[in-house]
């Protein structure tokens, strides 16, 4: 890790417009928890339902576009990039470094509010912490994927809005063949394997789920390291 990449990525990435709207989607999971706690009267299956449905169908794949995109993207539109890759540090170090921040805004500001609206909707603790285990695994996974794809296009923000609201939201819910490449039912396992028995179901199996998470997030953040080595020959030209 870079110290001076960590700090000058949590600066751009949590400064300005970015943070009030990652704030914003914090702030109404919440609100939301609280709306239908104070409407109706809650089970712990219910809880579990509007958690799977709002934050693990809707939030977190937007979270993590935000956050993934937003730790190298500002970058690459200005062209500081090129200053950035000039210096002699290692292009996985960079990004490790610009990755960290991001998974730390995804646990500041998406787990801890998933597991928040879990408590305030009547979850027991172990089903809150389930969730935010299960939050943290979807969060980091979104956001690598999104900061590769940031390098890899510069339509990175419109293809991952397609992938979050309709591959995520719809395909990855509904379709049965698509569900193993669903980081939603990935991280849905890893909830699965906490959660009181039967509250939660997946339809990846854990052992699968767990080399899926690690894997794909060891994979995406080397190769995203690679890639900036093409963008350097792409910058210069």
């Amino acid at each position: 890790m870079n110290r001076t990449i960590v700090r000058l990525t949590a600066q751009g990435m949590l400064g300005g417009r970015r943070l009030w709207l990652l704030g914003a989607l914090a702030l109404l999971l919440v609100v939301i928890a609280v709306a239908t706690r104070l409407l109706a009267p809650v089970s712990e299956a219910d809880a579990a339902a509007l958690l799977r449905a709002v934050a693990f169908s809707t939030f977190l794949p937007l979270f993590g576009l935000i956050v993934g995109t937003g730790a190298i993207a500002p970058e690459i539109d200005d062209g500081s990039i090129v200053h950035l890759l000039a210096k002699p540090v290692s292009r996985h170090t960079i990004v490790q470094s610009k990755l960290l921040v991001a998974v730390g805004a995804v646990v500041a500001l998406a787990v801890v509010p998933t597991m928040l609206a879990a408590a305030v909707l009547g979850a027991g603790p172990r089903t809150v912490l389930a969730f935010g285990a299960g939050a943290l695994a979807a969060g980091a996974v979104y956001s690598v994927l999104f900061l590769l794809l940031t390098i890899v296009t510069r339509h990175a923000v419109i293809i991952g809005l397609v992938y979050a609201l309709i591959w995520e939201s719809l395909v990855g819910s509904f379709v049965p063949g698509a569900r193993n490449l669903s980081v939603q039912q990935w991280a849905l396992s890893v909830t699965e394997s906490i959660a009181p028995s039967g509250l939660v179901t997946a339809d990846v199996g854990l052992g699968l789920a767990y080399g899926l998470i690690v894997g794909g997030f060891v994979a995406a953040t080397w190769y995203a390291g690679s890639r900036l080595n093409a963008l350097t020959l792409t910058s210069e030209e």
